[in-house]
């Protein structure tokens, strides 16, 4: 079965999601993005957020005019005005509490707290519709795709999307919704998988996701950064593990009813002794960014006390593969040709010599200070200058850049996150 995609390239669709993700053509299918000839640029996002402010600097540094700001508060409540002409850039309506309250509070009722993981279904329900009347209204010109963007932010059609395209994968857990702790480990104990990551279908940093490993004699842990307090889940900037197994299925059964992505557990390679995986930033096909990522703890992200490792060690360490690390980035940006930029969390093997793609992040460009690779594309430009170049715009670096982050030594702790949705901020006691 083939449908054709927004860029009019034929696409076969994904096993099992017929209306739902479709495997791009090849290369050749990605969107032409450019600058309109005035320059205007108008950004959806939260006025004052860092996303913002920094694209907007990269923007006057190119000599462009100040971009417009959408607010996504307005957005969603109808209450928006566009400005005339010009590009319209999608930025990530996270780390604001009006708009989270808006978007979750809802489905939380009177036990609404920003901290709070559950809701992912009601937020995504509300973005994902939010994105697609914008892009029906006439005259609007996205820079990016709602529909993309709605199978990215679904890690179930983003796994589905990327296996049909051939991109290596972690293998997944086979037999549709899993409705609780008792049906996930059943099916877990069929299909052989000892160790696995349960992730919330439409979470992003890390926020409810559960490293499960299960021992040779039964042996039950549980690695994750939710804090279970009085029934509820909260986001906590501190990983826990969870041995009693009333816990975990309590975690589990109340994860559940926003929709799972459970897949295999891949031994990572290290760095400096610590586990070590890639956030690869993509702009129009090309990777220009990467950032090694490293932990003690099975998560790997910055703000749950991963640090920045070196990306010179490892080059060095993957050696000849290093090219293919990076093709494999831009293979599974390939399965988005209408997003101009996405972050690629790639996940090299022990070895170093293979990789597996974990994630695709529609807003993983948030690495302040990070400079583009030696003789690649961005060579010198921050992750804003980098897209604004390819769109034409003339090429200058973004402001207060620093070294990249091979400069950084590895246990330096990065002042930055990735793609975040909801705020993530210690519960309050």
């Amino acid at each position: 079965m083939q449908t054709t995609g927004p860029d009019g390239s034929v696409r076969p669709t994904v096993p099992g999601h017929p209306d739902g993700p479709t495997v791009p053509s090849g290369r050749a299918g990605r969107a032409a993005h450019r600058l309109p000839p005035s320059g205007r640029l108008t950004v959806l996002g939260n006025p004052g957020h860092r996303r913002v402010t920094l694209f907007a600097a990269a923007a006057r540094a190119a000599g462009l005019p100040e971009p417009a700001v959408l607010p996504w508060i307005d957005l969603l409540r109808g209450t928006h005005r566009l400005p005339e002409g010009g590009l319209l850039r999608i930025e990530s309506p996270g780390e604001d509490e009006a708009v989270d309250a808006l978007l979750r509070g809802p489905a939380l009722g009177t036990g609404y707290a920003p901290t709070r993981v559950e809701g992912g279904a009601a937020w995504y329900a509300g973005v994902t519709a939010a994105l697609r009347a914008l892009a029906r209204t006439p005259g609007v010109r996205l820079l990016g795709d709602p529909e993309e963007i709605a199978v990215m932010f679904d890690k179930r059609r983003a796994h589905a999307l990327l296996s049909a395209a051939g991109v290596p994968v972690p293998r997944a857990l086979a037999g549709g919704t899993v409705t609780g702790w008792e049906e996930l480990r059943a099916r877990l104990g069929e299909a052989g998988l000892r160790r696995v990551f349960v992730k919330p279908a439409h979470g992003s940093s890390a926020s409810g996701v559960v490293a499960l490993e299960f021992g040779p004699r039964g042996q039950l842990r549980a690695t994750t950064s939710v804090e279970l307090t009085d029934g509820r889940l909260f986001n906590s900037l501190r990983v826990r593990r969870y041995q009693d197994e009333r816990l975990v299925a309590e975690l589990v059964d109340r994860l559940a009813p926003d929709g799972l992505h459970v897949e295999q557990w891949i031994p990572k390679a290290s760095q400096a002794g610590r586990s070590a995986d890639l956030r690869v930033v993509v702009v129009a096909g090309r990777a220009t960014h990467v950032v090694v990522r490293t932990s003690a703890q099975p998560m790997t992200n910055l703000h749950l006390g991963g640090a920045r490792g070196s990306v010179e060690a490892a080059r060095e360490a993957a050696g000849r593969a290093w090219p293919t690390l990076l093709e494999t980035a831009e293979r599974a940006a390939d399965c988005f040709p209408g997003s101009p930029m996405v972050g690629v969390d790639v996940l090299p093997t022990a070895d170093w010599r293979r990789s597996l793609v974990g994630e695709v992040n529609a807003f993983g460009d948030l690495l302040p200070k990070l400079t583009g690779l030696p003789g690649g594309p961005a060579e010198g430009l921050d992750t804003y200058a980098a897209q604004l170049a390819a769109l034409g715009a003339p090429p200058a670096p973004g402001p207060g850049q620093a070294p990249a982050p091979e400069q950084t030594p590895a246990t330096e702790r990065a002042p930055t996150s990735e793609e975040p949705n909801h705020p993530r901020t210690e519960q309050p006691r």
